[in-house]
């Protein structure tokens, strides 16, 4: 293993852990000395890696620590190509402009043979398919209360045109294959429910924030769909 490839398996191995890890540990996930764990760590410090501890009490990489683009592998960085690109097929506005600005921002900092991946992949996305069906509220909306844990009061009509008024506490967008999906706690229902965003008519931001951190609420939803930490999922429509 080349040292480069040993710096950026101990940053990964670094990632993988929330507490601090030892030198000794770390040795032995990576089958190298401590005496090069402990070498290997002063050179990322040096490098500007924000690593906290010290020898015979841990290590850890502070969050919010990115690793350069540049240490992509060719696999990683294929992968991270095709999701932009289908971002910026299926993705509404806002996203469709920031998986282009994305792309550019890779451009930008990628040495020149890792860019051949960028602009000639491997892997290429197929048609774009038909497009989603029109909004009558900007997905923005949605994401600011999302963003805010703000209630909503949304006026929806569901898949028989039976039209109903609700306070919802919205969690997340899905992009389905034929809609895009917002996924909320519906106060009327007293469950969690999926609102095809083409059928949502008018969405107020109440200004109340509803109750218990997001991230708590989304791994209820999961738990309650029998989903993994990916969040697949395939709802019918409210």
């Amino acid at each position: 293993m080349s040292r480069a490839a040993r710096l950026f398996s101990l940053l990964q191995a670094l990632r993988r852990h929330a507490s601090p890890v030892t030198a000794s540990a770390l040795a032995a996930e990576l089958e190298v000395s401590e005496r090069t764990i402990y070498r290997d760590i002063a050179a990322l410090i040096a490098q500007g890696a924000a690593i906290h501890g010290e020898a015979g009490i841990g290590y850890v990489l502070r969050p919010g620590f990115f690793l350069p683009p540049l240490m992509f592998t060719e696999d990683e960085l294929e992968a991270v190509v095709l999701g932009l690109c289908y971002v910026h097929q299926r993705g509404d506005a806002t996203l469709s402009k920031a998986a282009a600005e994305a792309h550019a921002k890779l451009r930008a900092v990628l040495p020149r043979e890792a860019r051949e991946v960028l602009e000639n992949p491997i892997a290429l996305p197929g048609p774009p398919g038909r497009p989603f069906p029109d909004n009558a509220v900007e997905l923005a909306v949605l994401r600011a209360a999302i963003r805010a844990r703000t209630k909503l009061r949304i006026a929806y009509t569901d898949g028989s045109g039976a039209g109903s008024e609700r306070v919802v506490w919205p969690l997340a967008l899905g992009f389905m294959n034929d809609a895009r999906i917002l996924v909320a706690w519906c106060e009327a229902r007293g469950e969690y429910r999926h609102f095809r965003t083409d059928r949502i008519a008018s969405a107020a931001d109440t200004g109340a924030r509803y109750p218990g951190p997001r991230v708590a609420l989304l791994r209820a939803w999961r738990a309650y769909m029998k989903l993994d930490a990916t969040g697949r999922f395939a709802p019918d429509s409210s």
